[in-house]
Order: structure tokens, then C-alpha cells, then sequence
């Protein structure tokens, strides 16, 4: 089995900042694609960037130029480093990884199970 662990998430001032880290552990042999998502209340989860395993990015147009997505595949971790926070950014942030399990296996999906951002205006 494969587990996805956030941690990072809390309680910010608009203007401030935070960082989301992502460990992926249990039976891994490669992960190709992390992402994180978003959902806030009442509304259905979206992209806010994902990383290929050789470091390509794509950003959500809500997070380009303030939020920073990196990942340190010897760890199997990705971080999202979160600047100029503002209120419209509260949600729950969602970790997301295909995990290759096992040599020539298709990659597996996995969700983490959340951390929650919360800004205050």
C-alpha cells in the first residue's frame, strides 16, 4: 500500500506564507507525477500545481507567481510554498502522486487526506 502525508497547513494572516509538505511512503518504485489540489466549502477540488518526476511544473492562474512547487524525489516528498496568501486561498489542500509500484507496472493514483490553509483577512 501506498500512503500520502501532508503536513504544513494552519491559520495566516493575508500577506503571510506557509509551506505544505507531501512524504509518500510503503511499497514504492517510482513516482511519477505529485500535484497539489485545493477544495474549498461548497466547492469541487481544483489544481493548484503538479510536478513531473524530472521537475517540469504547471501552475494553477491562481497560484502563478506566488506559489512554488518542488519536490526532492529521493525523499518521494513535494512541498508547496504558499506567499502572498490571501482569504480566497482557504481551502483544504490535497496532496496527489501516480505511484509506479512495481518495474513495468502502470502507475497508481493516490490522495493524501488533507491539511487545512486557512487565511484571515
Amino acid at each position: 500500500q501506498v500512503q500520502l502525508v501532508e503536513s504544513g497547513g494552519g491559520l495566516v494572516q493575508a500577506g503571510g506564507s506557509l509551506r505544505l509538505s507531501c512524504a509518500a511512503s510503503g511499497s514504492i518504485f517510482s513516482i511519477n507525477a505529485m500535484g497539489w489540489y485545493r477544495q474549498a466549502p461548497g466547492k469541487q477540488r481544483d489544481l493548484v500545481a503538479t510536478i513531473t518526476a524530472g521537475g517540469s511544473t504547471n501552475y494553477a492562474d491562481s497560484a502563478k507567481g506566488r506559489f512554488t512547487i518542488s519536490r526532492d524525489n529521493a525523499k518521494n516528498t513535494v512541498y508547496l510554498q504558499m506567499n502572498s496568501l490571501k482569504p480566497e486561498d482557504t481551502a483544504v489542500y490535497y496532496c496527489n502522486a501516480d505511484v509506479v509500484r512495481k518495474w513495468f507496472s502502470d502507475p497508481q493514483n493516490y490522495w493524501g487526506q488533507g491539511t487545512q490553509v486557512t487565511v484571515s483577512s
